[in-house]
């Protein structure tokens, strides 16, 4: 097979080189458009288990690659005149000019044939290749040239950022976070060989734009950030190498294979600096092309394998980054933050760190982590140890004169099990088997404040007495059997209403037996749905008063807490959303009109709502839809509510439109409570696709959302919170008298069970190559 290699960074030449040692017969040729021994850029960074890789997939090259490394544990963070050190990481760094003649020198031993200077826009130069494999960068003129075909997408990210190095010595991957006059600068900082460091300078465009550099040359640059960081470097020199600034692109392609043409390394996706994953996924895009050959060896074949097997691990790193990114991106929202839950903040930024995990490899640090959000709890007025401080999860919260036990919340979930808006025996178990669980706060599920605002049949109400009697005897139960408290959700379905059960089909519309629907605009949710009327001035002041009597008769309930519904393309919601609110007159247009009957009803309720206790209102703070609500929106959102007296604002999203596509994962609506919270200054409550105890405790220590809701565990374990309690060891967490047995048990297990576990985590972690090189270090002066 020939094979003609357009591109010879890290990506080109190691498949370059693995090819070469599958098929040593084939005709395997690199074409490099700069010279030899050019380079850009200083280092490259790597974790142990990307080296893992390499020794396994070709030795030569990975032992001399670690021969050249330096190799460090730690990560530093510089915030606020502190150092906090974090161990236990595994990362290694290499010159970029190293490594590529490493490359280059294992390539030409196999017989590869490497063009350097090697203008290749004339594709009539590989015309007789079987494979092309295009590894020429972020600015691929392949990609380019094929647009077309392979469909990228070009995200420039705002902030600047500039490629530098200094002959300043570092033990550890290094953050530095320094504000100025003109704003906040960020340095990301590793060694890479003896006293040489690479530098990536980072700041927002604003700052760099009141800084001046613009304006500036290379030289001017680098001097300014030698001032800036000047009391770090200690007179060490930065270093530039074409060290221009420039905004991040982040790239994805539609398709990476046209033909015998295949993507290969940054010119089919990259991905942020910040989590030093640039050559690496190029590297393992190489590797994986190799596997897909060994799979199959037609080049048809191998391509389909390799687009198809590879994408997913791709778009999960670039995922990360594009979180990781975000957050530097943000970073003013944390600057009056607690030096401790800052760094906490930036080692879990990317959500691949958690609490549990940095606690098994930097317990003291952890340890510093809860000893600072307990010594926050005590000031917010709550009498809690610090020396021995429970868990974030287990720390108490007041909103207005109630006080949560813990920060575990049942998130509103729909049961669709209702008589006649009458929540039966199956609400009774379900809320009342949550609340002896110990979670802090229990939702109901959206209950709605009139017949024709039910979304199907089965949904709860509370517009009668009988209603009222039902929902009162649940929240005695709850009140007289745990100490968790019990909020209230009202809502109105809009045009979502008049639906089937969610298990004989989500918000398809009801094809008998269906009342008439009402909406900000009449636009139906699905094609074939009904068309809801558009509400009048009249409707709205009829439909206003259905949720004061709601919120009257949750008060009789003795419900604790009371949000109202703003969410998901429901009523409210359609208001808010320009996607669903076409209106021409004061209720239509900019976003202030458009949350002016959402705040109106919030107005009516909280007038009636006692004043001692809080109200939440739950938003969608992103459509996930183009032209819809964005989370700089939701900001706007919530500073409004919190104006009217909201004290939470439950931060969903989504389910507005049907042609909406939300970027899933792990804890993915986090960053948007994250984002309101530290920029509107409100609590807030996050929810989606958290699952466990060690998510819950990352958000709440990092400073992301006040609250944390969790539906589909609690559905399959109502005793979510007691478990956890019993790992963390917060024995304080109330338990019926009846289940205290059951407690004593589980809490005496959990100790030995998680002493288990973590040793066994300890002992199945690969030692570090920066913890085995330290042991040789130390057995060789030993034994002179």
């Amino acid at each position: 097979m020939k094979t003609a290699i357009v591109g010879g960074g890290p990506a080109g030449l190691y498949f370059a080189i693995l090819m070469k040692k599958h098929r040593p017969e084939a005709e395997v040729t690199v074409y490099e458009r700069n010279r030899a021994d050019d380079t850009f850029g200083f280092g490259v960074v790597f974790s142990d288990a990307t080296l893992d890789n390499f020794e396994r997939y070709d030795r030569p090259s990975y032992e001399r690659i670690t021969r050249e490394f330096a190799y460090w544990d730690d990560i530093a963070i510089h915030f606020k005149g502190t150092e906090h050190r974090i161990g236990g990481n595994g990362f290694c760094g290499c010159s970029r000019r190293t490594l590529l003649l490493i490359l280059q020198d294992r390539a030409a031993e196999l017989g590869v044939k490497l063009h350097y200077e090697a203008e290749v826009d004339d594709e009539a130069l590989f015309a007789d290749a079987d494979l092309v494999v295009v590894a020429d960068g972020i600015n691929s003129r392949f990609r380019e040239r094929y647009a077309d075909h392979f469909q990228p997408e070009v995200d420039l990210r705002p902030n600047k950022f500039a490629w530098m190095g200094s002959t300043r010595p570092l033990d550890a991957f290094t953050f530095i976070f320094q504000e100025t006059e003109w704003g906040p600068f960020i340095a990301h900082a590793y060694q890479y060989e003896a006293n040489r460091s690479t530098w990536v300078f980072e700041t927002d465009p604003e700052t760099f734009e009141r800084a001046g550099l613009g304006h500036m040359s290379e030289a001017e640059s680098a001097a300014l950030m030698e001032k800036v960081f000047g009391w770090f470097l200690g007179g060490h020199k930065v270093l530039t190498n074409r060290s221009i600034w420039r905004n991040f692109p982040m790239i994805r392609n539609k398709r990476w294979v046209r033909g015998n043409m295949v993507l290969l390394g940054d010119a089919k996706a990259s991905a942020h600096f910040s989590i030093g994953s640039g050559t690496k996924l190029a590297m393992e895009d190489a590797i994986a092309l190799y596997e897909a050959f060994r799979r199959d060896p037609s080049v048809d074949g191998a391509l389909a394998l390799y687009e198809t097997g590879r994408r997913e691990e791709v778009e999960k790193t670039q995922h990360a980054a594009d979180v990781s990114l975000v957050w530097f991106e943000h970073v003013a929202r944390f600057w009056d933050f607690d030096p401790v839950q800052f760094s906490f903040g930036v080692m879990t930024r990317s959500k691949a760190i958690t609490y549990d995990n940095l606690r098994l490899r930097a317990p003291d640090f952890v340890a510093e982590v809860d000893r600072m959000f307990a010594k926050q709890v005590r000031k917010a007025g709550f009498d809690v140890p610090v020396d021995r401080p429970a868990a974030p999860m287990f720390q108490p919260l007041r909103l207005r004169d109630m006080v949560l036990a813990n920060r575990v919340v049942m998130s509103p979930m729909d049961m669709y099990s209702a008589v006649d808006g009458v929540p039966g025996d199956w609400h009774l178990v379900h809320y009342g088997s949550r609340a002896t669980g110990g979670a802090g706060l229990v939702f109901t599920e959206m209950t709605c404040v009139s017949p024709e605002a039910r979304i199907t049949l089965g949904c709860t109400g509370m517009w009668n007495d009988e209603q009222e009697a039902a929902w009162k005897r649940i929240v005695d139960f709850v009140h007289t059997h745990s100490a968790a408290k019990i909020c209230l959700q009202l809502g109105h379905a809009g045009r979502k209403g008049a639906t089937k059960l969610m298990w004989e089909g989500i918000d398809r519309p009801l094809e008998e037996g269906a009342w008439d629907i009402c909406s900000a605009s009449p636009i139906p949710y699905f094609p074939d749905s009904q068309v809801p009327r558009e509400v009048t001035r009249e409707d709205m002041d009829r439909i206003k008063a259905q949720f004061v009597a709601a919120a009257e008769r949750g008060e009789r309930a003795g419900f604790d807490m009371l949000e109202l519904h703003c969410a998901h393309g429901y009523l409210l919601a359609s208001f808010i959303s320009p996607l669903t609110n076409r209106r021409t007159d004061e209720y239509g247009g900019s976003l202030e009109n458009r949350l002016r009957f959402p705040l109106e009803v919030f107005d009516a309720m909280r007038e009636v709502w006692p004043a001692h206790k809080p109200m939440s209102v739950r938003i969608s703070a992103t459509d996930w839809a183009e032209g819809g609500t964005t989370g700089d929106d939701s900001v706007a959102i919530a500073r409004a509510f919190a104006e009217h007296g909201v004290d939470l604002v439950d931060v969903s999203t989504g389910q507005t439109v049907r042609e909406a596509r939300p970027i899933y994962g792990r804890m993915f609506q986090t960053p948007f409570a994250d984002q309101v919270r530290n920029e509107a200054r409100v609590a807030t409550m996050c929810v989606g696709n958290i699952t466990t105890a060690d998510q819950v405790n990352t958000i709440l220590a990092a400073g992301r959302a006040d609250l944390v809701a969790l539906g589909r565990p609690h559905l399959v374990d109502p005793f979510f919170a007691m478990k956890a309690a019993a790992w963390y060891g917060a024995g304080d967490i109330h338990c019926p008298p009846q289940y205290l047995p059951g407690k004593d048990q589980i809490f005496r297990n959990s100790v030995r069970d998680r002493q288990d576990f973590e040793d066994l985590k300890i002992r199945a972690r690969p030692k570090t190559r920066a913890e085995l090189k330290m042991e040789a270090g130390e057995t060789s002066l030993a034994a002179e």
